[in-house]
């Protein structure tokens, strides 16, 4: 058995539960493991909640918007650059550390390397996040990464106007327990946003935090 955490929108501050749902786990690397892993735990929530849908988030998706809502996929329009971006590459393009970034070369890179980036992990200590002349707290806790998720959703209006048909949301590779950042989370928060009618305040990372 397994345990991994299902993110639902609620109307109430902070806007996400989180639902550790248990279900049979199988054991393998391939991705056609993985999609039987997401379809169990899919299984699993719905034996709890079954009004409530249900969508992976991630590139190992069984439904094609949860891969395109993926941050590998996502864009997030950068103005200095004239174009957009997958959100994974914004996100630690951003970052700087204690003895160097933000390095924001890693915005043209692919996700998967821009994740790997040897700097990442030998430049220190994380200091705060930056994005376009505007330097972010690391606090609250996955702030940054939310705030660009949720923007990138807003400037891409079929991914969002599908996203608000779903309730609950899964990343079947991530783990509470080594990460926070995760995009089934920021999923759920901007489908809660978006009921209770708040994106519009959501475009500055001041707007957000409120």
């Amino acid at each position: 058995m397994a345990e991994r955490p299902v993110y639902v929108s609620t109307l109430r501050a902070p806007y996400v539960s989180v639902y550790m749902t248990e279900f049979v786990w199988n054991a393998g690397q391939s991705a056609s493991q993985k999609k039987k892993n997401i379809a169990a735990l899919h299984e699993s929530f719905k034996k709890i909640s079954p009004e409530m849908k249900i969508l992976e988030v991630s590139s190992k998706s069984l439904d094609p918007l949860g891969v395109n809502l993926s941050a590998f996929n996502l864009m997030k329009h950068v103005p200095s650059l004239n174009a957009s971006v997958p959100v994974e590459c914004v996100f630690q393009g951003g970052k700087v550390f204690a003895t160097g970034g933000p390095y924001t070369d890693l915005y043209m890179a692919k996700p998967r390397d821009a994740k790997i980036d040897s700097r990442l992990r030998t430049s220190g200590m994380l200091k705060s996040f930056y994005f376009e002349g505007a330097t972010i707290p690391l606090r609250p806790l996955t702030a940054f990464y939310d705030w660009i998720y949720i923007n990138a959703l807003i400037e891409n209006p079929e991914l969002a106007a599908n996203v608000i048909e779903y309730d609950a949301f899964t990343d079947i590779e991530f783990n509470p327990n080594k990460s926070s950042n995760c995009q089934a989370r920021a999923a759920a928060l901007f489908v809660a946003l978006h009921r209770l009618g708040k994106l519009d305040k959501c475009r500055t990372f001041e707007g957000f935090l409120e």
